[in-house]
């Protein structure tokens, strides 16, 4: 609450120097230069394609509200925020008036009263924070589609490829709980699965190398739906377009088959019954999904409940079908005209044009101060540069909730487990692990040895696991067995596990040379009790007859991976770093790069060239392990 309510930021400029931006300049003869941690944070936003493609869309659908308006700052603005304007900003908005409180857990009612009175106690009412933060309703307002085209930053070494994205603002006015199930469930229909209908249209369309946008937003007032391609070239453009509206209008006409709906009705279902957080703890879980209503002055406990709309929903597609979704589709997309096609195209010249520009804006602003105005400026960089060298006083320290060790169990909780070292004589390990309430919900993992797997062929396990669920396997082909598995489980995943292990007897928590490791070959899925039966089935399936021949498919993942892996060197560039020096520490980290550093980048632009030009040998690689 200190940290919301009293922050250093409002009462010490130097803080909103040092976290939000400043000028600085260290010697007289030295250009200024704009520095600060957000406003250095925002270029690396917009020096990302990714980011700028999904800043562009949001704000062309909503000219006339605030989410037009860029919440992290362009770097353009930034400095035009004065510490004035921000600690004012502060007082009226971060206001308890304009506040959520939330508490989670068994502690008495009387004392959280007593803590936040603590706190809300310096505050007098502020009637103007409530009202001036009030978000207003985006309108329909477009009388036809827009078409926007926009520069994205490219390297000299980049392909002349362009990303196109399609957007709606779904509805100007709040959605009934039904409508918000049931186009919760669409958008699984639609995008949920690499089986599902808009998102296998695209990809098998050949006309870009990975989905954008992604379907659904619901995180705003207003939901939003985008999608598209990313990877196209300039001829393929209007294309990517008219593929995605006449895929909507094949979905209006004929709507959806009986089993794609028990599939994604399941899925959904079995999530929201679930709520499984995992390491997630679940009273924040529980806060952040009743926020969605609740900032917006809705029941906080609305978002929570969905067992009356759910059963709405079962009864309309009982008595009607597919129609709910078809209908849902003609009014929220095809016949809504408040829509925006976004293309983005790459410049080779655009960053070096902005740098160009804030040198440029940078060099006026120095020309017209005096001596005093810049020695001013150079004393504060010294200042400044002082400060961040400088540790944080004790009683600075002390105002920061920590832990103390007495605060901690001395003991290791110990949870039971049974271990089978030869179930039924089949030579597996089987390990159980009862828990005290999972609500009828069955985990399972199989993890099946791979370190027979020769070195070379290690990188291929990304594509490996990913083939095991998106190629169909056995009889079933890639939407049947999308269907089998949303239908009759909570989910089932492949992925690669390399860890590293303390060897046998060696002392525990001593640091090692990570010599020692595992590598299996890991499945996991999630079942209610009575369908445990077919969730090993479906892990027998996949795991013994998995369609390794499909070529197209194949091409498809590795281009879609592709594309991936080269936003992921532009927008985490710092973890890209990280697991390139990791990889000379050991073995599991040479590995991990191997599949999912930098080096794999390389390794899929190999394998995708070798899919689409001498398959035979990819797919002899792919069987052999």
């Amino acid at each position: 609450a200190d940290a919301v309510y009293h922050p250093r930021a409002t009462s010490d400029p130097m803080v909103h120097a040092q976290e939000g931006w400043h000028l600085e300049l260290e010697k007289v003869e030295e250009p200024l230069t704009y520095k600060g941690v957000v406003y250095n944070e925002m270029k690396g936003v917009y020096s990302s394609p990714d980011s700028l493609l999904q800043r562009d869309a949001q704000q062309s659908i909503f000219p006339d509200n605030t989410y037009g308006v860029d919440s992290g700052g362009s770097p353009v603005e930034i400095p035009n925020l004065s510490f004035e304007q921000f600690a004012e900003f502060h007082q009226k908005f971060y206001h308890p008036g304009n506040s959520r409180i939330f508490f989670a857990g068994d502690d008495d009612v009387a004392k959280r009263l007593e803590i936040m009175d603590e706190y809300l106690d310096d505050f007098d009412p502020s009637p103007e924070s409530k009202p001036a933060s009030t978000i207003q309703w985006q309108k329909k307002t477009f009388d036809e589609p827009k078409k926007i085209r926009n520069p994205y930053p490219a390297g000299n070494d980049q392909p002349e490829t362009h990303m196109i994205m399609v957007n709606w603002l779904v509805n100007d006015r709040p959605f009934t709980p039904v409508e918000e199930i049931t186009v919760t469930i669409l958008d699984h229909l639609l995008m949920g699965t690499s089986s599902s209908i808009l998102h296998k249209s695209l990809m098998e369309s050949g006309l870009g190398e990975s989905i954008t946008g992604g379907g659904l937003m619901s995180e705003l007032m207003q939901g939003t739906f985008s999608v598209g391609l990313k990877g196209v070239k300039p001829e393929d453009v209007d294309k990517v377009e008219e593929l995605v509206l006449s895929t909507l209008q094949k979905v209006a006409a004929e709507g959806f088959t009986e089993d794609a709906i028990a599939a994604s009705m399941n899925t959904i279902e079995f999530d929201m019954r679930e709520f499984n957080t995992g390491s997630f703890p679940k009273g924040l879980s529980l806060m952040l999904g009743s926020m969605r209503e609740w900032i917006y002055d809705r029941s906080p406990t609305d978002a929570l409940r969905f067992e009356e709309p759910l059963a709405e929903l079962k009864k309309s597609i009982s008595e009607s079908g597919s129609k709910v979704f078809q209908d849902m589709v003609k009014e929220f997309l095809l016949e809504n005209t408040h829509r925006s096609t976004l293309e983005m195209f790459p410049s080779k010249t655009l960053e070096e044009e902005q740098l160009q520009e804030e040198k440029d804006r940078l060099a006026k602003i120095k020309e017209s101060m005096s001596e005093e105005e810049l020695q001013k400026i150079i004393d504060t960089t010294a200042e400044l540069k002082k400060l961040q060298a400088a540790e944080d006083a004790p009683e600075a320290r002390a105002t920061i909730p920590s832990l103390e060790l007495s605060d901690l169990k001395r003991e290791v909780t110990e949870y039971p487990i049974a271990v089978s070292e030869s179930e039924a004589e089949s030579g597996v390990t089987v390990v159980r692990h009862e828990l005290g309430s999972t609500s009828g919900i069955a985990y399972a993992n199989l993890a099946v040895d791979v370190s027979g797997i020769a070195l070379e062929d290690v990188p291929l396990l990304p594509l490996f696991t990913r083939m095991m669920l998106e190629t169909g396997a056995g009889e079933y082909d890639s939407v049947a067995l999308s269907r089998r598995i949303g239908t009759h489980t909570g989910g089932v995943s492949a992925s690669a596990l390399i860890a590293g292990v303390n060897e046998e007897g060696g002392t525990e928590g001593a640091v090692t040379p990570g010599e020692h490791f595992v590598t299996k070959l890991l499945i996991t899925g999630k079942a209610t009790s009575d369908k445990t039966d077919e969730l090993f089935s479906i892990f027998d399936l996949i795991i013994r007859d998995a369609n390794l021949d499909a070529k197209s498919k194949i091409i498809e993942i590795l281009k879609q991976a592709k594309s991936q892996k080269e936003s992921m060197v532009q927008g985490s560039g710092h973890a890209t770093s990280n697991s390139r020096i990791r990889s000379r520490y050991n073995v599991v980290g040479y590995i991990n790069e191997k599949m999912s550093g930098l080096s794999s980048l390389d390794t899929v632009k190999a394998l995708l060239d070798q899919a689409e030009n001498d398959f035979p040998a990819l797919l002899a690689r792919l069987e052999n392990m």
